[in-house]
């Protein structure tokens, strides 16, 4: 499968300040890539980096096979991009700067755009100048969603929404993945991405610390346990790769690596369980764990 996007090795400064270190990942068509990290890590400036709006230092940048600095214009032709805090024209009403931006793309659907318009309940007539940040950027979302592109760059695209509209957004990216388009979401709702992405990618000061699937990520981090037994509970905290044993009574909650859970269900034979709950590590626990030092 030929990469929509491709990252390789890149490296960016501003003056003394080093942004991006060595960045690299990849999506591919049909893929949806959680791009995830703090405020400062260099997600923005990656994906800036993407757009041509900013030259990179070193490495490689390429969408659709074409240099993101070089071929930034006919990039854009295929791609749509909504960013975290859309600026509008505040004389404009929504349903003008929609229509706008569905001309400059030249492959707007009108259709879809006001099914869109009615989905995210905004009101097209009101100007831009009225609107909360949650409605400037449904006129992004709306406006990057009625056209038809083979890559969507979505920066931080929900903030301001309430749930109900982030329930909106979630399924048409859904909608988008199963049309086999692109999608980089970079978002700092972790459930947004848990839910959504098949890929995520986590920067940290500038340099990709971790990338993969999540469930190849979730090999890495703890699965926590609740069991309660009839017999003495305590025992468990014996097994190999057993952490933060806590015990109340006859019911002992402790967090465990997922290579040791056949030790795990081997000790548990011994004993009758009445209770036994075991949850997954979230993308929270992977994330806080390359952040909590």
């Amino acid at each position: 499968m030929t990469a929509i996007v491709q990252v390789e090795g890149l490296k960016k400064s501003f003056g003394k300040f080093v942004a991006l270190k060595d960045v690299n990942f990849s999506v591919n068509p049909g893929e949806v890539v959680g791009f995830i990290g703090p405020n400062g890590a260099g997600k923005s400036t990656t994906i800036r980096t993407i757009l041509g709006i900013i030259k990179k230092d070193a490495g490689k940048v390429t969408v659709f096979g074409k240099d993101a600095w070089q071929e930034s214009i006919e990039i854009h032709q295929q791609l749509s991009y909504v960013p975290g805090d859309v600026a509008l024209w505040g004389n404009l009403t929504g349903g003008e700067i929609i229509d706008l931006f569905m001309k400059l793309h030249g492959q707007g659907d009108l259709v879809k755009r006001d099914q869109l318009i009615k989905k995210f309940e905004l009101d097209p007539r009101k100007k831009a100048k009225s609107y909360s940040k949650g409605n400037r950027q449904k006129v992004g979302l709306i406006a990057a969603l009625s056209v038809e592109s083979e890559l969507y760059i979505l920066d931080e695209p929900t903030s301001g929404l309430d749930p109900l509209m982030e329930s909106v957004f979630q399924e048409e990216v859904e909608k988008l993945k199963h049309a086999g388009k692109a999608i980089l979401l970079s978002s700092h709702i972790l459930s947004e991405v848990e839910r959504l992405a098949d890929k995520v990618v986590i920067i940290r000061d500038g340099k990709v610390v971790e990338t993969g699937t999540l469930d190849e990520m979730r090999h890495l981090t703890r699965s926590t346990v609740t069991v309660s037994t009839k017999d003495q509970v305590a025992s468990l905290v014996e097994v190999q790769g057993v952490h933060d044993f806590q015990q109340k009574g006859q019911q002992a909650t402790f967090s465990i690596d997922n290579k040791h859970l056949n030790g795990l269900l081997a000790a548990l034979g011994q004993l009758e369980v009445v209770k036994f709950e075991v949850v997954p590590p979230t993308l929270e626990d992977l994330f806080i764990r390359h952040y909590e030092n």
